[in-house]
């Protein structure tokens, strides 16, 4: 099963980045607002719901800062992230986007998960690449891949997240 699910991100990594590419061909002046925030739900490895702020640097760059929760039969954890984005743009309101980040976390597990009661403090070095609509009110949508590299005894492996993210644009 294992080997299916990295199959399966390897292939939709591979899919999402021809999309990109073949989308990035036309060039206009792209919309960055100065802020954004907003809920990112992602895959179960990324802890699912996020709350996520966006904040314009210029007229290509951005950064973008989460905080993640995830409350499961078997652990509770919460993490911080943060990103740096170069905003790129695409055709129309379209938008791609690509930066570096990290984040740093905590999780509790339950005593029935690993038969024991334990908890640790993890981080990750992550990056994020996504396409982006914004509409002509204040709505931005956006689809993205987060690979990440976790720092941990639990949270210690490669990982790819795939979340889409709806923010109130001001």
């Amino acid at each position: 099963m294992t080997q299916m699910n990295s199959v399966l991100k390897h292939y939709l990594l591979g899919i999402f980045l021809i999309t990109v590419a073949l989308f990035s061909t036309e060039a206009k002046a792209q919309h960055i607002s100065e802020n954004a925030i907003g809920l990112r739900i992602g895959s179960h490895d990324g802890f699912g719901a996020e709350i996520s702020y966006q904040r314009a640097l210029g007229t290509d760059n951005r950064l973008e800062f989460g905080l993640a929760w995830e409350d499961d039969d078997h652990y509770d954890a919460i993490r911080a992230l943060g990103f740096y984005q170069w905003v790129f743009p695409i055709k129309g309101n379209f938008n791609w986007y690509t930066g570096p980040g990290a984040s740093i976390g905590y999780i509790d597990f339950d005593d029935d998960f690993l038969h024991t009661e334990d908890s640790e403090v993890f981080a990750a070095l992550t990056g994020t690449i996504g396409i982006e609509y914004y509409f002509d009110f204040p709505l931005l949508l956006s689809l993205d891949l987060r690979p990440e590299i976790g720092f941990g005894d639990y949270y210690d492996d490669f990982e790819i997240n795939l979340g889409i993210s709806a923010r109130y644009q001001f």
